[in-house]
């Protein structure tokens, strides 16, 4: 009897390896319990010990040798280049980076200059140039994998606009356009590079707002009146991993609930 599927591009990722950055709490927990759901091998690394748990979790449903921890500062010059090797000598391979690790610290211009220039570099450090150092220390090994992706998380800030976090939003569109440079020089050896804009998502950094604001804020900004999950963000970055989306490259999807189409 042939084969009852119809399609010839595969949606499995079971055996691949994924580094996740930031991923103790929020958007890089749930990518990292997603990716191991779907049969990946997990490195996840956040400066915060919480990674450590997150995978325990993970070695609790799938085994110990799914995840590896890495406590680390993604900023620092030389952690990229660790974490891909953690990766390649734990699991012998290296086929998705999603660059998650992200800090908005304020930048109002009318900070005090040693705390505005603190908050501005530590800012660029971590959302700009170190997704570009993990890619750099990660690409001769995407090369190999028969699906290298590579996945950066941006924001809705990338787009719009929020008073005081100039050095966020900054950093936020110059990882879409990042993004676009490194989908070109990566597309050659068969790497993807995408990114992926969430709007309004329950995080810890929006924990602070009070409920009651984040419901009158859904309800007038976006089309689906509510915030997102960080599972719903988790499964846009993983269908940009799989390798059926291999003709997928250079893109930003805005993952909003709606937010951006109402301005």
């Amino acid at each position: 009897m042939p084969d009852a599927r119809l399609t010839k591009l595969s949606r499995s990722i079971a055996g691949h390896t994924a580094i996740v950055t930031g991923a103790a709490a929020g958007i890089g927990r749930a990518t990292a319990h997603l990716l191991a759901d779907e049969g990946c091998r997990v490195v996840v690394a956040d400066r915060e010990p919480g990674v450590e748990r997150v995978a325990e979790e993970i070695g609790q449903v799938h085994g110990a040798d799914r995840a590896i921890a890495v406590v680390a500062d993604i900023a620092s010059p030389g952690s990229p280049a660790d974490l891909v090797d953690a990766a390649v000598r734990g699991t012998g391979r290296l086929d998705i980076v999603v660059n998650n690790a992200g800090i908005g610290l304020p930048t109002a211009l009318t900070q005090p200059e040693a705390d505005y220039a603190t908050g501005w570099e530590r800012t660029v450090a971590v959302n700009l140039t170190a997704p570009a150092r993990l890619v750099r220390a990660a690409a001769v090994h995407l090369a190999r994998s028969p699906a290298g992706r590579v996945v950066n998380v941006a924001s809705s800030e990338s787009a719009l606009a929020t008073a005081g976090i100039s050095a966020y939003s900054a950093t936020k569109a110059g990882l879409t356009g990042m993004t676009r440079s490194l989908a070109v020089e990566l597309g050659p050896q068969g790497t993807t590079v995408n990114c992926i804009c969430p709007g309004p998502i329950d995080t810890a950094m929006t924990a602070h707002i009070p409920a009651a604001d984040k419901a009158t804020y859904a309800r007038r900004r976006t089309a689906l009146r509510r915030y997102g999950t960080p599972e719903e963000i988790a499964q846009m970055i993983v269908s940009l991993c799989l390798p059926a989306a291999a003709f997928t490259t250079g893109a930003t999807l805005f993952v909003d609930g709606g937010l951006t189409i109402r301005g």
